[in-house]
């Protein structure tokens, strides 16, 4: 109580003296009436003093960049009715400039809406008061940079502001005049054109300071003077323009800019920042921008005189020619010069077709707008455009690019800037990593909503349960418009994005079997065209249960694969695939339309009726001596268990996996995943399951081995037999050799004996290179004696 008492008592003590002071130089004013003046000619007489006089003139009469001359601006400011900022301006102030707002740029969007909410409140206005725009019809935003001065105007000819809205909604932080005029509509009939306005919480204009120190606001409202609102973010002042009407009506403000914030003054920097988050308001922005052209001037006459006297010192005999240059001389003389003009040039050319009805807009239009989005020269595959109502109203325009880029899954899972979010036209943000699922993130367009809740600063949204509903109508409406495509531009599109919509079927499980549609697989049925799954069960045969597949890494590697050997045979289509990601896909879809997924390369696989079964039951009892043989004496290490197959045709033999195993294709994969661990307990354990051996009992190396176990089963050469038969049936069904040297080793010897070679006969030893090096070198030592002996002797004859 104490402190605060001694603080009002501060104040007023404080107030007291600043009154006192005001009498004091106002009575001090009133006698320096009074008293006896100099002659008034002193300091203008022709002396030197004259020239300082002089100068002091022409400073008050100086113009500066507002409009103001000097002793405008004195009187202005001695006029000025001062006011204090509502709402504990320092705390709120240090708020806004410090915290509200991540960047700077801000700004700029913010005054661009304001304006544009002027704009609107005029035309809105002009509805029902026909003399709203007789001061100028022209409903427009102009922007120049100042350079020189380091001042940014902003001007609109929007509604304009009386002197108590420039105290009440400047004056007043978080008092937004867009807000009250917006509900004072509301209970009019005209409320729902009043949709378009962006403003809601009454703090954008204050993001300014984050890069002025000092901001000047004109304004001339139809029912009031013109005003000027000027304010260094502490405290600010209200007076009427002495220059009169000048905006005729409508608003300028001027940021006088800080040191660090100069490059805002930069008509790049300015023309960037106008087309990134204001390039779709509904109004016509232009900017003061310069040009450089090359022009033709005629030549000064003094140029022309130093010519001449050039010329009249040359003397020609030749008089044909003085007449060429007489005739030279007539025709006027220009030379080029850079000139730099400057002019207002419309920066906002890009008007939001969205808003449109899609019926009103002609292809044409959308992929001009596509292009000016995404700053390419291709138009899109596909597009939507569509509004979404519910507990989320919004307008929304989604493209498919021909082309993605190449390195566009190595950012895959990262955030995107290919969906932008708007405002009532505003752009907001496109920093989203929840808007479209990872696998859509090629898919190019713009979301604008009405009623979206945002934060104060407008950058981010306040409650993510309405992503969630944007995310989810937005997915449906992209697949919708894929499904659409036509069949020709569809083998465009899944070139470009079929790892996408495989990755999209294994990440989203709602829309699954929305994907599943969207799938195509290489089949049996044609080497050339790709297949839907839809296609596969229409052309499936009457009493078939599966769709069959396998997953291989080429085409040729599937087609001569021991697994399809039969179901090709009896006219089966199978489905080939022959990409990465493809067996991960199909294992993650449990069916198709009633029909369940067979990988024939695991274990369920079956075809045929009961008779086949009876029949493949017979042979089991016939060939179980060898299948117990195989999986308790030859390769009762290697196997988990050996069986009569249903699948082969042509080959003796296959490695088949279990119904939960991998098969050879994930094998592969995942032994060449580069950022696998080292020690991998999981991948360990499926890479070291035992398979089933599956044996075709037609054919003839089978039925050698079966005699020959049933004669004797100790029989060495049939113990190498189905050794080798099942390192083929590894290597044949895309399975690794664990002990490559000893499947080698067997060849070999099989190829002796096949040649005919001894078994023991061992490779020829390599001579010793060293020895043969030395005798060499030794009998060339003897030849160049020799040589040199007989050399001597001829020259002595």
């Amino acid at each position: 109580m104490k402190n605060k008492f001694i603080l009002v008592f501060a104040l007023f003590l404080l107030t007291g003296f600043h009154y006192c002071v005001g009498e004091n130089s106002a009575d001090g004013e009133n006698d320096s009436e009074n008293v006896v003046k100099v002659d008034d000619d002193l300091g203008s007489s022709r002396e030197g003093s004259r020239t300082d006089d002089g100068a002091v003139k022409r400073e008050e009469e100086a113009i500066k960049l507002d409009g103001l001359n000097v002793a405008q601006i004195k009187e202005l400011r001695d006029k000025a009715e001062k006011f204090v900022f509502q709402a504990e301006v320092n705390r709120m102030m240090k708020l806004i400039i410090n915290s509200l707002y991540r960047n700077k740029e801000i700004f700029l969007r913010e005054l661009i809406s304001n304006a544009s909410d002027a704009l609107d409140k005029i035309r809105l206005l002009s509805l029902t008061d026909k003399n709203a725009l007789d001061a100028t019809e022209e409903l427009v935003i102009r922007i120049k940079a100042d350079k020189d001065n380091h001042v940014l105007h902003i001007t609109d000819t929007g509604v304009g502001m009386t002197k108590q809205d420039l105290v009440n909604n400047l004056g007043t932080i978080a008092k937004s005049g867009t807000s009250e005029f917006f509900n004072k509509l509301t209970e009019s009939a005209s409320s729902h054109d009043a949709s378009d306005l962006i403003g809601q919480f009454g703090v954008g204009f204050y993001s300014a300071f984050l890069v002025a120190d000092r901001i000047v606001v004109t304004s001339k409202h139809n029912d009031d003077k013109q005003h000027i609102w000027e304010s260094d973010a502490a405290s600010f002042s209200v007076v009427e323009d002495p220059r009169g009407d000048t905006l005729k009506r409508g608003t300028t403000i001027s940021l006088y800019m800080k040191e660090e914030a100069y490059d805002f003054l930069e008509q790049d920097t300015v023309r960037t920042l106008i087309l990134k988050y204001s390039q779709f308001i509904n109004f016509s922005i232009y900017l003061w921008n310069s040009k450089t052209e090359t022009v033709e001037e005629p030549v000064e006459e003094e140029e022309k005189d130093e010519s001449a006297d050039g010329e009249d010192k040359i003397v020609d005999e030749d008089e044909e020619g003085k007449v060429e240059e007489e005739k030279d001389e007539d025709k006027p003389k220009t030379k080029k010069v850079e000139k730099t003009t400057w002019d207002w040039d419309l920066v906002n050319d890009s008007k939001p077709i969205w808003t449109r009805k899609p019926a009103e807009i002609e292809d044409a239009e959308y992929d001009q707008f596509y292009k000016s989005l995404t700053k390419e020269h291709d138009t899109p595959l596909s597009k939507i455009h569509f509004v979404a109502e519910g507990e989320v109203t919004f307008k929304s325009l989604l493209f498919v690019p021909r082309a993605q880029p190449q390195d566009h899954f190595n950012r895959y899972g990262k955030k995107n800037e290919n969906i932008k979010l708007y405002v009532r036209r505003v752009f907001i943000t496109d920093d989203f990593q929840d808007m479209m699922p990872s696998y859509l993130s090629f898919i190019r367009g713009v979301v604008d909503s009405d009623d979206l809740p945002l934060n104060v600063s407008r950058e981010t949204l306040q409650q993510h349960k309405l992503l969630k509903v944007i995310k989810k109508k937005l997915v449906r409406k992209t697949l919708d418009m894929i499904k659409k495509i036509n069949d020709k531009d569809y083998e465009n599109f899944w070139k470009e994005y079929s790892t996408n919509i495989k990755l999209g079927l294994i990440e989203d499980s709602v829309n699954r079997s929305r994907l599943a549609k969207l799938l195509r697989f290489q089949s049996s049925n044609s080497k050339d065209a790709f297949t839907s799954l839809a296609g596969y069960v229409e052309r499936m045969k009457p009493k078939q249960e599966h769709v069959y597949y396998i997953a291989g890494a080429s085409r040729e590697e599937v087609e001569t694969s021991p697994f399809v050997e039969k179901l090709l045979r009896k006219g089966y289509e199978v489905l080939y695939l022959i990409e990465a990601v493809d067996e991960y896909c199909v294992n993650s879809l449990p069916e198709f339309e009633g029909k369940k997924f067979q990988n024939v390369a695991k274990e369920g696989f079956t075809i045929g009726d009961s008779k086949s079964k009876e029949v493949l039951d017979k042979l089991n009892e016939r060939f179980e001596p060898l299948t117990k043989w195989l999986e308790e004496n030859a390769l009762k290490d290697k196997i988990q268990k050996a069986k009569v197959s249903e699948r082969l045709s042509d080959s003796p033999c296959a490695l088949v996996a279990g119904m939960f195993g991998w098969t050879a294709n994930m094998e592969r994969l995942a032994v060449s995943n580069a950022h696998s661990k080292t020690h991998d307990s999981q991948k360990d354990f499926y890479l070291n399951q035992k398979k089933t051996l599956e044996i075709n009992p037609r054919h003839p190396l089978i039925k050698e081995l079966l005699n020959r176990v049933e004669t004797d089963k100790n029989d060495e050469t049939a113990k190498k037999m189905a050794q080798v038969l099942f390192e083929t049936a590894t290597l044949r069904s895309g399975y690794m050799l664990k002990d490559t040297v000893g499947f080698a080793e067997r060849i070999e010897t099989m190829m002796r004996q096949t040649l005919g070679i001894s078994l023991d006969e061992k490779a020829d030893e390599e001579p010793d290179l060293e020895e043969s090096a030395e005798t060499t070198g030794e009998n060339a030592e003897d030849f160049s004696a020799e040589d040199e002996n007989e050399e001597i002797g001829r020259a002595h004859v």
